[in-house]
């Protein structure tokens, strides 16, 4: 597989950010490029921030007033990407995730809260790809295959990441 470039950025601070978790994004991306075949490099952008950024990018672009998990800016249509001549890399597109959604859900679902970073990204990166489960019925089933296969390709199967509820109960 070509190279992909992953540019990170950590634009909040209410959620610290673990070691690790750049690569597991990094590790992410690359994993749907590979599943969904793409060829050439690739280039895609990540940012990290907090609820009220996040909702306002979801007013500003998709006239929602609130704050979501993940949002998803792709710079390609039809499989045509613009090109960063200085690199030869196709430019998919911005993912934003909210990290203070992340913690939240990971705790919602019962999972890490790397699962759910890597959720959010396989499920951006899909979205970046031309996948869009709001149509729903099938397209919305095979993005959720998608997105569990590429789960299963990490490492972050629900079974190894699940907290163990009982656990939580002893500590109370």
């Amino acid at each position: 597989m070509d190279k992909t470039r992953v540019i990170i950025t950590n634009e909040q601070k209410a959620v610290k950010i673990p070691t690790g978790l750049r690569m597991l994004v990094r590790r992410t991306c690359n994993a749907v490029l590979k599943m969904e075949n793409f060829e050439g490099p690739a280039e895609v952008s990540v940012s990290f921030v907090d609820n009220e950024q996040i909702r306002e990018l979801n007013a500003q672009y998709r006239n929602k007033d609130s704050a979501t998990d993940v949002l998803s800016f792709p710079l390609g249509e039809d499989g045509v990407y613009d090109i960063n001549f200085a690199t030869g890399a196709k430019l998919l597109g911005d993912i934003v995730i909210s990290m203070p959604k992340a913690v939240e859900q990971a705790d919602i679902y019962g999972h890490s809260f790397e699962r759910e970073v890597g959720f959010l990204t396989a499920h951006s990166m899909l979205h970046l790809l031309g996948y869009d489960h709001e149509l729903g019925g099938m397209e919305k089933a095979i993005m959720r295959e998608k997105e569990e296969a590429v789960m299963d390709m990490l490492g972050l199967t629900v079974t190894n990441t699940v907290h163990i509820l009982e656990n939580k109960e002893d500590e109370k």
